[in-house]
């Protein structure tokens, strides 16, 4: 895998672990509010915490699986591995943008499509 493909699975890997913080452990702060622009009464409601915990866990899913993919695989299983998760993650993106707030296509979206191109062309 090139380096350039490297750095930019590694910064969507870091980008869904810090979602993972966020939405698990910083649910009820005022980055969280901000970042998906709830209001204050929804966000601390017991159920938006729970929700947001669970999304967060799977956002962690795709930061392990990415660091997995490039550091534990194999060099032949290693790109089909990232192609799919980033894919994932360009497509959370697309539907977070639709369904949520915009700017996750900005924030998540874009560089889950940078690294899954740069996968396709780089190697």
């Amino acid at each position: 895998m090139s380096v350039i493909s490297t750095v930019l699975v590694m910064i969507v890997a870091v980008e869904a672990l810090l979602i993972l913080i966020l939405e698990m452990f910083g649910s009820q702060s005022a980055a969280a509010q901000k970042a998906f622009g709830f209001s204050a009464e929804y966000q601390h409601r017991p159920e938006t915490r729970t929700t947001m915990a669970n999304i967060g866990l799977y956002n962690g899913f795709v930061g392990v699986g990415l660091l997995f993919m490039r550091f534990g695989l194999p060099a032949d299983a290693m790109t089909a591995g990232c192609l799919l998760f980033t894919g994932f993650v360009f497509i959370a993106g697309i539907f977070g943008s639709l369904t949520v707030n915009r700017q996750i296509m900005w924030t998540q979206g874009i560089p889950g499509l940078f690294a899954f191109l740069s996968l396709l062309f780089f190697k």
